[in-house]
């Protein structure tokens, strides 16, 4: 079945169609909840907060832009709240924050690797970060990543080249030492 076939039939309650509409983005998303929480078990959390929502929002698809798109949007949104209620959690109790930065990777142990990449992300802002993981994790087109983040595709290109370079520039070994 095809993309506007398969909402039809979510509109009318059945969620096999769903799953089969959620199961064609799923990888994308993960990608996306992933790489902006840092962690498994978050990423875990944001995907079912992600999915419920866009079972029970699923009224709100205007069609604007394409599913896929919606479904990043959703996942992008909740990864980011998470993010920000875990921040706030970790401002109102500094031992917190000491526990988490001990469990930060050492010199040593940061090589330019997977580990590293993500450590990069986290020192991204986040608008740079979300540009980024959503052209390099999700294969989003430049239109596509503008449009979820309500930009020009310009600023979109900007934010990339940026983000681009401020990770090379933190995985170099004078900043990693």
């Amino acid at each position: 079945m095809d993309e506007s076939e398969l909402l039809a039939l979510c509109r009318e309650g059945h969620s096999h169609a769903f799953a089969e509409l959620a199961g064609r983005c799923k990888h994308a998303m993960w990608s996306i909840s992933y790489q902006i929480t840092g962690n498994v078990e978050d990423a875990q959390d944001v995907m079912q907060e992600a999915l419920t929502a866009a079972w029970q929002n699923l009224h709100r698809f205007r069609g604007e832009s394409g599913f896929r798109t919606w479904m990043y949007q959703i996942a992008r949104n909740a990864a980011l709240q998470h993010v920000r209620r875990r921040r706030e959690i970790l401002h109102d109790n500094p031992d917190d924050e000491i526990l988490l930065a001990d469990d930060a990777p050492s010199t040593a142990d940061r090589v330019v690797d997977v580990d590293a990449v993500r450590w990069a992300l986290t020192q991204l802002p986040e608008d740079f970060r979300e540009a980024l993981v959503l052209r390099e994790y999700a294969d989003l087109s430049y239109a596509e990543i503008a449009e979820a983040q309500g930009v020009p595709v310009q600023t979109v290109r900007s934010r990339i080249n940026r983000a681009r370079n401020k990770v090379v520039e933190l995985l170099t070994p004078s900043q990693l030492l």
